[in-house]
């Protein structure tokens, strides 16, 4: 075998996608290396174990009147999409609480863009307007200027990079019409 095919290190087979720096007090760093080894496992293995244990526990919406709470891991199918649009508007939706002071900032540029949402043109003015429903949001317009939103929210982007569409429309034919922004 040739040294490219040799593998570096040990540990498992899986292949990680994602590195985490972890700062451990030394005590608790002792006793996690103790872990691991009554479970025959690295330390990183024993921490991702326990991450993922954890999971099962820390609850997203707690217990209400006899009905129990719902566990991160419980609804993970729900919140997780490997697009990053698709991951943030599943967390925005379901539990906005969570949102950092960023994502709300992101969260707030996505409302207030109708060019992303369905929605008709109303009132005298024949305004365009939309509701903030999952159903009414255009997803596959918000990945295509995910990367706009973004730095727009961390203030690295202008405004004016961001998507715009008709606010008003002459009233021809039926004004109630449920459409598509321009």
């Amino acid at each position: 075998m040739t040294a490219e095919g040799k593998r570096k290190g040990g540990g498992g087979k899986l292949t990680r996608s994602e590195t985490v720096t972890v700062r451990l007090d030394p005590k608790l760093r002792y006793f996690a290396e103790l872990a691991a080894r009554k479970q025959r496992r690295t330390v990183s293995s024993f921490i991702e174990w326990a991450i993922e244990d954890a999971l099962n526990r820390v609850l997203l919406r707690e217990d209400v009147d006899g009905v129990p709470g719902t566990s991160i891991a419980s609804t993970a199918h729900n919140l997780w999409d490997v697009d990053e649009a698709d991951r943030f508007v599943k967390l925005a939706f379901d539990y906005p609480d969570l949102l950092t002071h960023d994502e709300q900032v992101l969260w707030k540029f996505v409302r207030e863009n109708g060019y992303l949402w369905r929605g008709k043109f109303r009132g005298a003015e024949n305004k365009w307007s939309w509701e903030i429903v999952e159903y009414s949001l255009i997803i596959q317009r918000l990945r295509e200027h995910w990367s706009n939103f973004v730095a727009v929210a961390k203030g690295e982007g202008e405004k004016s990079t961001l998507p715009t569409w008709r606010e008003t429309e002459e009233v021809v034919g039926d004004p109630s019409r449920v459409g598509i922004p321009f």
